[in-house]
């Protein structure tokens, strides 16, 4: 039995190994486009450690040959030397720092865009389950490691491993019988950057996910600035904050324990081999050999110090890149949004119709949508009531193809809406809901979103209609002023209205308003039902509310009650029949 848990140990060591070099190739598919700038940062690389290599190589001959006064040339031309040595030192050193940053910053950007472009891609199912600051933490924290383990720790690790292995040849070259003591080492070094990497590579998944709650607090606490003022809530997020935030530093100080303790183990198993080659050396044995050599040999060894120190640092960084790949390729390898259409859709003629529609969402066995069944003949009117929950907002998703139906057909112009490109589908819609969300940007390209080619006439005869302008003429530059984030400076109304005119600009066949003057005061409403009231000539509508009153024109009101329908008819009809809906209305009307 105890032979187990080794196994499982040895299982997920080399699991752990596979997956970091499989990470790593993968990472590399993305450098494939500058590897130009990559051979030339080897190449800087390469030669620099070359240089301090040769700069090294002639300590020996320095001590025999040159302060014993055997070779007077060597000593006229090692100021020179000196110099070229350095000078071309630095230049590698500026070359390969500069291609592999070019190179590094070149993959994260690219990768980055690459996540942003994937996650913007993805069902709507992926974003209700993942936080947005989650999110934010991979194209963000993550990607930032990625760079630190293609730029950093590739230079240390090709520059400072060149320069290691350069070191132990000459140490060779000049007593093998010297260097043969720090092959003893070498197995014991391996072990320890062995145990030090798993240690590494868990920690930074911990670091990870601790910031993606730090992020995510954060961005839930900002959004709900007032809410928390409202309700005195400050401290209540202050401990919250306090808590995750520890966890955080926690992990940290994890990293920082490994790292520090790795670098004195190795120093001190190393300077083990160079005291038992100075205890050596004293022997009869090897009393032929040279000064020179000997201490050549004693100072590359110590010189290896360093470098190993290095390289062992180097080591946390890499697996901290290597864990962040792994939480990037991880979004990165989810599904992207299902579009298996292949019918085109120019514009639709308006037609719509649910047969037998059943949904659950992903993870609850209860069924949101029950048999749902309704018609609509283009230009019709169609609202959706209900109390909270009943289905309603469900309805409109499903039009849009943000979920699929889990039984049944959702159908425009005859036709199975899993049948259109999903582009061309949602192209058809025009869409408003009671959650406005506006972009940091202009007044008039937040109405254009929905038609980047509008002309400045249309946006403003959009606005007009919506009562935008209103407002508009009186901000300091009019329809070109900055909203703000999400529209901060504008009042609840004033979002609805702009998200109004965006609709109205898009001149699409359907329409989908979900409680889109919820918002608004009566007055406005008023004008806003009047434009709606154009707006929807020619087209069919879908129309979410609670108020009874902004849908008593309706062609058919369709009363919901957990997901399925409990009666639907026009108004003066559903009155009559002193059911579901005349109960709403007498409890709205008194």
């Amino acid at each position: 039995m105890s032979a187990i848990p080794e196994l499982k140990k040895q299982a997920d060591h080399q699991a752990l190994q596979i997956s970091t070099w499989q990470n790593f190739k993968r990472l590399m598919r993305y450098a494939k486009a500058y590897k130009m700038g990559f051979v030339v940062s080897i190449i800087g690389m390469l030669a620099y450690a070359g240089v301090d290599l040769l700069f090294l190589s002639k300590l020996q001959p320095l001590i025999d040959d040159g302060l014993t006064g055997t070779d007077p040339n060597f000593m006229k031309w090692a100021p020179a030397f000196v110099i070229a040595c350095f000078f071309f030192r630095g230049l590698s050193h500026f070359i390969a720092n500069f291609c592999l940053a070019w190179v590094g910053n070149h993959v994260v950007a690219d990768l980055r865009q690459h996540i942003f472009e994937h996650i913007m891609m993805m069902p709507v199912s992926f974003h209700d389950k993942e936080s947005t600051g989650s999110l934010i933490s991979k194209l963000t924290y993550d990607t930032e490691q990625v760079l630190n383990a293609t730029s950093k720790a590739l230079l240390t690790l090709v520059q400072q491993g060149v320069f290691v292995l350069g070191l132990i040849v000459m140490m060779f070259y000049f007593s093998w019988q010297l260097s043969a003591i720090f092959l003893l080492i070498v197995p014991v070094i391996a072990f320890v950057i062995t145990q030090v990497s798993r240690r590494f590579r868990k920690v930074s998944k911990d670091i990870q996910g601790a910031m993606g709650e730090v992020t995510t607090a954060a961005e839930q606490t900002f959004n709900g600035h007032k809410v928390v003022l409202t309700f005195d809530g400050q401290q209540r997020e202050f401990e919250r904050f306090n808590v995750i935030n520890k966890n955080n530093r926690q992990q940290r100080m994890k990293m920082v324990i490994a790292r520090s303790a790795s670098v004195p183990i190795i120093q001190i198993i190393a300077s083990f081999a160079l005291a038992f080659i100075l205890y050596i050396v004293t022997t009869p044995e090897m009393s032929d050999i040279k000064p020179g050599a000997f201490i050549a040999v004693v100072t590359y060894m110590t010189m290896l110090m360093n470098p190993l120190k290095q390289l062992t640092n180097v080591n946390s960084e890499f697996q901290k890149g290597m864990a962040a790949c792994s939480s990037i390729f991880a979004v990165l390898d989810q599904d992207l949004e299902n579009d298996t259409g292949t019918l085109s859709l120019d514009r639709a003629k308006g037609e719509l119709a649910f047969e037998n529609v059943n949904f659950s969402y992903q993870g609850d066995d209860s069924l949101s949508l029950k048999q749902l069944s309704f018609n609509a003949k283009a230009g019709d009117t169609v609202a959706l009531v209900g109390r909270s929950g009943s289905g309603k907002s469900t309805a409109s998703a499903l039009l849009l193809r943000f979920y699929e139906a889990t039984a049944g057909r959702v159908l425009i112009d005859g036709e199975n809406i899993l049948d259109y490109k999903l582009k061309d589908l949602r192209k058809q819609f025009a869409y408003v809901s009671q959650q406005v969300v506006l972009f940091n940007d202009s007044l008039a390209n937040n109405i254009a979103y929905g038609k980047p080619d509008a002309t400045r006439d249309e946006i403003i005869d959009a606005a007009t209609k919506a009562h935008v302008m209103e407002f508009a003429n009186n901000l300091s530059d009019g329809l070109d002023t900055n909203i703000g984030d999400n529209g901060a400076l504008l009042s609840g109304g004033q979002r609805q209205r702009i998200a109004i005119a965006r609709a109205l600009l898009c001149d699409a066949p359907f329409l989908i308003l979900d409680e889109a003057t919820s918002a608004l005061d009566t007055e406005s409403e008023r004008h806003i039902q009047d434009a709606l009231r154009l707006l929807q000539q020619n087209r069919t509508s879908i129309v979410i509310a609670h108020r009874l009153s902004t849908i008593e024109s309706a062609d058919n009101i369709i009363v919901m009650e957990q997901g399925e329908i409990v009666e639907q008819g026009d108004h003066q009809t559903l009155l009559n029949k002193d059911g579901a809906y005349a109960q709403l209305h007498r409890f709205q009307f008194g």
